[in-house]
């Protein structure tokens, strides 16, 4: 891409916490002044390489952290089929009026599964009681009565 390591580091750090002033003093430790650092780093911002880098760094972030929809479609299904564990804390008598909390493992709910169901069922238009027809022609009024000469 052409980016010096300076450059590089740049970016880095600015995705951290989106503050170009400290991300520019990391890259480039000589520069001391915040003003100076400031105006350096958002006119770094503005050139084209850098640009690019730092989207295409943004859109990995993004990518990785957001479930995209089979992700999202195979958990549903997980849940649905119920091959989901939760974690519950279920408290036990240890004896003398004690008692201890500990955390199982159960199968999800069987709420939670028919939930799960009728969202994949609403995503596959499964249960829709409304008819599309969102592809037929609209009703198209024909004036074909021949006018009568009365007068």
């Amino acid at each position: 891409m052409g980016l010096t390591d300076q450059q590089m580091l740049f970016i880095t750090e600015y995705l951290i916490d989106m503050n170009a002033t400290r991300a520019y003093k990391v890259a480039y430790p000589a520069v001391k002044k915040d003003s100076s650092a400031a105006a350096a780093a958002w006119r770094l911002l503005r050139v084209k390489k850098v640009e690019e880098y730092y989207n295409e760094q943004l859109e990995k972030i993004q990518s990785a952290k957001v479930a995209d929809a089979q992700e999202v479609l195979e958990h549903l299904t997980a849940a649905m089929r119920g091959e989901i564990q939760d974690e519950v804390v279920v408290v036990e008598g240890s004896g003398e009026g004690c008692s201890d909390a500990k955390i199982v493992e159960k199968q999800v709910s069987e709420k939670d599964r028919l939930k799960a169901a009728e969202l994949l069922g609403r995503r596959y238009s499964m249960f829709t009681d409304k008819v599309d027809v969102s592809g037929v022609e609209g009703v198209v009024i024909v004036n074909d009565i021949p006018k009568t000469d009365t007068g």
